[in-house]
C-alpha cells in the first residue's frame, strides 16, 4: 500500500461515515417528528386551556360536538349504552347509601 493509496482509502472511509451519520440523524428526527410531535401537540393544547380564547375554542367543538350527535337517531352503541347503565346504576346506589344533613 501506497501512503497515497492508504490517505484516499481514510478518506472515502471518512466520506461514508459522515453519510452514514447523517442519514441515521435524518432518520432519528423523521421519527421522532412522526411519533411524538403529533402527541406534543395535543399535550399542548391540554395545557394552554388556561388562557381564555382556548377555553373557548374547547366549549364550541364540544357545542358542536353534542349538535352533531343530537342528530343521529343513536347516539351510544349498544355495548357503551350497557356499560353506562351499569355505571349509572352503582353510583346511584352509593348516593342512595349516602347520609344526608
Amino acid at each position: 500500500m501506497t501512503p497515497e493509496n492508504n490517505k484516499s482509502n481514510l478518506k472515502i472511509f471518512f466520506i461514508k461515515l459522515i453519510a452514514i451519520s447523517l442519514s441515521i440523524i435524518v432518520i432519528i428526527n423523521m421519527t421522532y417528528n412522526l411519533i411524538f410531535a403529533e402527541k406534543l401537540n395535543a399535550i399542548n393544547k391540554i395545557l394552554t386551556l388556561n388562557e381564555k380564547e382556548n377555553i373557548e375554542k374547547f366549549k364550541d367543538k364540544i357545542r358542536l360536538e353534542i349538535e352533531n350527535g343530537l342528530s343521529k337517531e343513536k347516539i351510544l352503541k349498544e355495548k357503551d349504552a350497557k356499560l353506562l347503565k351499569k355505571f349509572y346504576i352503582k353510583v346511584k346506589k352509593e348516593l342512595d347509601e349516602v347520609e344526608t344533613d
